[in-house]
C-alpha cells in the first residue's frame, strides 16, 4: 500500500467512525419510534407487549401482522348507550 494511501485512510477513519455512531443512534430512534405503537397493539389485543419488540426482526415483524390480523382480540366492548330516536307524532 502507498503511503499516501495509508495517509488518506488514517484521515478518513474518524469520520467513518462518527458517521458509523450517528447511524446507529438514529437505527435505535426508528426502533423505538416503531416499537412504541406496537406494545399498545400487542396490549390492546391481549398479547404480550413484550412481543413488539420481536418486531425488529423483518421476517417476524410480517409473522406478527397475521397473528394479529387472524386472532380473536381478548378486548370487552365498551357498553355505549343505544340513542332512542323520537319522531314527531301527527
Amino acid at each position: 500500500m502507498d503511503p499516501q494511501q495509508a495517509q488518506a485512510m488514517h484521515a478518513a477513519l474518524p469520520a467513518l467512525m462518527a458517521s458509523l455512531a450517528i447511524m446507529s443512534v438514529l437505527f435505535v430512534i426508528g426502533a423505538v419510534l416503531f416499537i412504541i405503537p406496537l406494545w399498545f397493539i400487542w396490549k390492546k389485543a391481549g398479547f404480550s407487549p413484550w412481543l413488539s419488540i420481536l418486531s425488529i426482526i423483518p421476517a417476524v415483524n410480517l409473522i406478527m401482522l397475521y397473528v394479529l390480523a387472524f386472532s380473536e382480540w381478548k378486548v370487552v366492548p365498551v357498553n355505549q348507550p343505544l340513542a332512542q330516536a323520537t319522531y314527531p307524532r301527527v
